[in-house]
């Protein structure tokens, strides 16, 4: 099973874990990073406006969400350095913050311990696609 973290919980981030969530991938999201509390995350998870209600049960604790039955790690670090990824074990971040977009910059998940980065908005001049 692949352990992935989500740099960003806006309306990318949030439609990342629900699509993960609606697939029954073998993904396991063990980690966000947001700046916005645990408790605003576990609201806009459930009322979106676009995609309706969520269909899974949420609740929040001060540093996570508790999802389907799932506690998945709340973490507010501005520094994508300074993100625990190594210590949730998370492999793969999906980077939702649009500003990780650079091959330079997304380097930071990469030392804060993931394996790969997965950039979701436009990546300039990014040469590595590879995933």
């Amino acid at each position: 099973m692949s352990k992935v973290g989500i740099n960003g919980f806006g309306r990318i981030g949030r439609l990342v874990l629900r699509r993960l969530l609606e697939v029954k991938s073998n993904i396991d999201v063990v980690a966000i990073n947001d700046l916005t509390s645990p408790k605003i995350l576990a609201y806009l998870l459930k009322h979106d406006s676009n995609y309706g209600p969520f269909p899974w049960s949420v609740d929040y604790t001060e540093d996570s969400l508790i999802v389907d039955g799932k506690s998945i790690a709340v973490y507010a670090e501005k520094e994508a350095k300074n993100i625990p990824w190594k210590a949730k074990g998370a492999e793969i971040i999906v980077e939702c913050t649009g500003f990780y977009t650079s091959a330079e910059k997304s380097q930071a998940h990469l030392d804060a311990g993931a394996k790969k980065v997965l950039i979701s908005a436009p990546a300039g001049e990014m040469k590595n696609h590879r995933l």
